[in-house]
């Protein structure tokens, strides 16, 4: 018997029921979706439950985007979690700000379905080959087994983010 799929589990951020609910028509037929308009509800929820990517809105009452992608990219359990901006702002300096501050992309407002779509799964791939990559390594270290050093030179290259230790 095979054993269902698990559904990555993308965590949806924006103050706006309607693109909640925009947002939740296009995907919940390929995510399990954890849907927030409240920033600091969403942190608390991140922390306590890492998501696999996390679509966040920029302009937010209390605590803005750039402030809640800090804060997730500050935690140690998070700092990997792709967070792509949704927005309305397509200015070069929130983009700027937002690279700035962790972000893997932006998708601007109005959201165009297949945009949304493709982004998302192109993250969440990218998300699973570096986690392969993290845990293959902790794997072969763990084993006392050296990593190459064309190993090393990917891993540097695929890592190339201010916010990941070594």
């Amino acid at each position: 018997m095979e054993e269902p799929a698990v559904r990555p589990i993308v965590l949806v951020v924006d103050d706006a029921p309607e693109n909640l609910m925009i947002m939740e028509a296009i995907l919940a037929k390929y995510y399990s979706l954890k849907l927030f308009n409240d920033a600091k509800e969403a942190l608390d929820y991140a922390f306590a439950n890492p998501p696999d990517l996390i679509l966040l809105d920029i302009m937010m009452p209390n605590i803005d985007g750039f402030e809640t992608c800090r804060r997730l990219k500050a935690n140690p359990k998070l700092v990997d979690i792709p967070v792509i901006f949704i927005t309305s702002k397509n200015e070069d300096e929130y983009e700027e700000m937002g690279f700035s501050v962790g972000a893997s992309d932006f998708i601007h407002k109005p959201i165009n379905a297949s945009i949304l779509v493709a982004r998302v799964k192109t993250h969440l791939k990218i998300k699973l080959v570096m986690d392969y990559l993290r845990n293959e390594n902790a794997r072969l270290q763990d084993s006392k087994m050296k990593s190459s050093s064309e190993l090393i030179k990917v891993i540097k290259i695929l890592w190339d983010n201010p916010f990941v230790k070594f």
